[in-house]
């Protein structure tokens, strides 16, 4: 790159001053690697977590909540029964106590009920298989 002086004779620039002016100028507002800046955006709605609710064992307490679109869940606070299926048929049944749980022990000694833990019924041992927090009703299966 040359440059014209005031007498008009070209006068070669020093290469650290075309590289200055190339990161300057030319590559504003991008990486050194070339890749471009993107700008964080606000938090949306849709990506924000939604309230932790643990299902206690004890008398049915169920909750209404309103979601994107309009759309109406009803959520457990407390649950006493479990639907089991067992040959095919369903089959209501109270839950007495909450014998472990995989995912973590503390939510045993509290009954608390999630999914996957492993709960004591009058037909026996019984595991849950759905979300009670997410849904208004407890479904299980009988282990034996």
């Amino acid at each position: 790159m040359l440059f014209k002086h005031i007498y008009d004779e070209e006068i070669p620039l020093p290469k650290t001053f075309i590289n200055r002016f190339f990161r300057q100028y030319i590559m504003a507002g991008r990486k050194i690697s070339g890749g471009k800046y993107h700008k964080q955006c606000k938090k949306q709605k849709h990506s924000l977590p939604g309230h932790v609710r643990k299902v206690k064992l004890g008398e049915k307490k169920t909750k209404i909540l309103r979601g994107l679109g309009g759309t109406l869940k009803t959520v457990s606070l407390s649950q006493n029964t479990i639907n089991i299926i067992k040959n095919g048929k369903g089959k209501k049944v109270t839950i007495k106590n909450v014998l472990e749980t995989p995912s973590n022990r503390f939510l045993a000694r509290q009954n608390i009920l999630v999914k996957g833990a492993i709960v004591d019924t009058e037909l026996g041992k019984a595991k849950i298989t759905n979300r009670p927090s997410q849904e208004g009703t407890v479904q299980g299966i009988l282990v034996e």
